[in-house]
């Protein structure tokens, strides 16, 4: 029993290392590579290392506790089904071997780690609670160099630890606009940083909606820390797509928790209010602000095409291979990971780019995956993790249909792991 205990807390160990590590993977990645250029690709893949080491202790330890029954849950066998896909879809496609295996670690990363996470937590409920601690810390280290980010230190800061043009530009601009800088915090970018800050502020809202706050000083303190960080990440992200993903989320939220017991005056009030609000776009939609910010459209700058017809090509792009090879492309085909081939290929949608690795067949399971996990979590929507992850989980789906966004392993991984540890709970 000694042997299968100390199996146990390396297992948990991996689990959290990663859960909590991964919001600091971008300067630590970097840093390290700079430094140790040699291992550059060894040492992005630390994750994923760590995840396969974990997934053999995992059918080590269902074994032992002769818990493979777990394994015959429908969302694990829809996430059988889709690795095993991937694991087909190489034989089928003779793509570059380089492009290959960095796809199968985008493409199956945040799966294996929800299930890893899921079967730890079945076998051992206890630790959810550090699961959630460790979530909090990460997202208050991620918030709080936010903030200082945009009102204390250097835009350009990250240079100093190795982000340049050929790992991760320390900062960007809206279309090369200087006058409205985008942050990064500490992840790969201002998209994923707009995604991240939103899962943050729908599970704090739903958490206070929830009336889930304990009035004593520090939690308040921790509370106002993750809104007010969260309010500035997302905003000086300027991610359009994160800022719509995060509002309907939030709505969600409020509908479940507030807004169903708002009277019917209230509701004038708030018809008021945004119709108020419209009208006030509507008025300075021609201003400097929104311009760049909202509509990414300045008029004095240089390039040919601006973000939005950017998008628009990637997407009708994307619309016409989803038609022509109903079987994909293969894995590695498109991303990061195309680019270690002949023909790199981006496509800035999360449904195409999924068809486009794995075909039709892997875009139904992956739909199937993440609708029996938004299932299961309505299911226990009174929870008030369960109903942040759920809304916060409709927000990143809509993000989704303008970019890649669970390629980001922070974001990713954040998610799934959080889902994963609700949906098995009593």
């Amino acid at each position: 029993m000694g042997k299968l205990n100390l199996l146990k807390k390396i297992y948990i160990g991996i689990l959290l290392v990663i859960f909590g590590g991964i919001v600091l993977h971008a300067p630590l990645s970097v840093g390290f590579g700079t430094l140790f250029p040699k291992y550059d690709l060894l040492i992005k893949s630390w994750k994923e290392i760590l995840m396969l080491i974990a997934g053999v202790i995992a059918l080590f330890l269902l074994y032992k506790n002769k818990q493979f029954k777990i394994l015959r849950d429908p969302i694990m066998l829809a996430v059988i089904a889709y690795a095993v896909l991937h694991l087909a879809m190489i034989a089928f496609f003779r793509n570059n071997l380089n492009s290959v295996l960095a796809g199968l670690a985008i493409d199956l990363r945040y799966i294996l780690f929800f299930g890893l996470v899921y079967v730890a937590l079945h076998l051992y409920p206890e630790y959810r609670k550090i699961f959630i601690k460790v979530g909090i810390a990460g997202a208050l280290i991620v918030l709080v160099f936010a903030i200082l980010q945009v009102f204390v230190l250097p835009h350009d800061i990250l240079k100093y630890i190795g982000y340049n043009v050929n790992t991760i530009s320390p900062y960007l601009t809206v279309d090369q606009n200087h006058d409205f800088v985008r942050i990064n915090s500490t992840l790969r970018g201002p998209n994923p940083l707009g995604a991240y800050a939103g899962i943050v502020l729908t599970l704090v809202i739903s958490y206070i909606a929830n009336r889930k706050i304990v009035k004593n000083k520090q939690n308040l303190v921790m509370c106002a820390v993750l809104l007010v960080g969260g309010a500035v990440a997302l905003w000086f992200s300027y991610s359009r797509s994160a800022l719509i993903g995060t509002v309907i989320a939030v709505i969600v939220v409020l509908a479940f928790t507030v807004l169903k017991k708002i009277s019917t005056k209230m509701w004038i009030i708030i018809g008021l209010v945004l119709t108020a609000g419209v009208t006030v776009i509507l008025m300075t939609i021609n201003t400097s602000f929104v311009s760049n910010v909202l509509l990414h459209e300045n008029p004095t700058e240089g390039n040919s095409i601006n973000s939005n017809e950017g998008h628009i090509n990637s997407l009708n792009d994307g619309l016409r291979q989803l038609i022509s090879q109903p079987l994909g492309a293969g894995i590695g085909s498109t991303g990061s990971a195309s680019l270690y081939g002949n023909q790199p290929e981006i496509i800035e949608n999360q449904y195409l780019f999924t068809a486009h690795e794995s075909g039709w067949l892997g875009l139904i399971y992956f739909i199937c995956i993440f609708g029996l996990i938004l299932n299961r979590l309505w299911k226990k929507r009174k929870n008030w993790l369960a109903l942040g992850v759920f809304a916060s989980g409709i927000g990143l789906a809509l993000i989704g249909l303008l970019l890649p966004v669970w390629v980001d392993d922070t974001v990713a991984i954040i998610w799934w792991g959080l889902a994963a540890m609700i949906i098995n709970s009593d």
